[in-house]
């Protein structure tokens, strides 16, 4: 008789626990929505999406120094980029291009002639 009452009053403690930590989840919810911590987050993740790599990061990536030439740039290029192309990672490979990319534009800012 004894086991028959503590079971039911486990069973109503965790019924009633359960419903309060629902209540108390979507009160955060609604609060959360309320003080725009949901905005903040959306245009955080905006800013980190549309971040422009530095031209020290992409020489950085690349292996290159202020002095190496446009052709040397573009071998370490290819190079790294083959690499990761089979097997290998597409992030890598990406974070390669868009340092080509920014280096590139770099390059021509200073007048050097097109790379190609």
């Amino acid at each position: 008789m004894a086991g028959k009452i503590l079971a039911n009053l486990i069973v109503m403690g965790s019924t009633i626990l359960g419903r309060a930590f629902i209540q108390a989840y979507r009160q955060a919810l609604a609060n959360a929505s309320k003080s725009g911590v949901a905005q903040e987050t959306i245009q955080n993740t905006i800013r980190r999406g549309s971040k422009v790599m530095t031209e020290q990061e992409a020489r950085q990536i690349l292996g290159v120094t202020e002095k190496t030439s446009w052709e040397e740039i573009l071998k370490k290029y290819e190079t790294l980029f083959e690499r990761n192309s089979k097997n290998g990672s597409f992030y890598i490979q990406s974070k390669v291009h868009r340092a080509k990319e920014c280096l590139e534009a770099v390059h021509q800012g200073k007048g050097e002639g097109t790379p190609t």
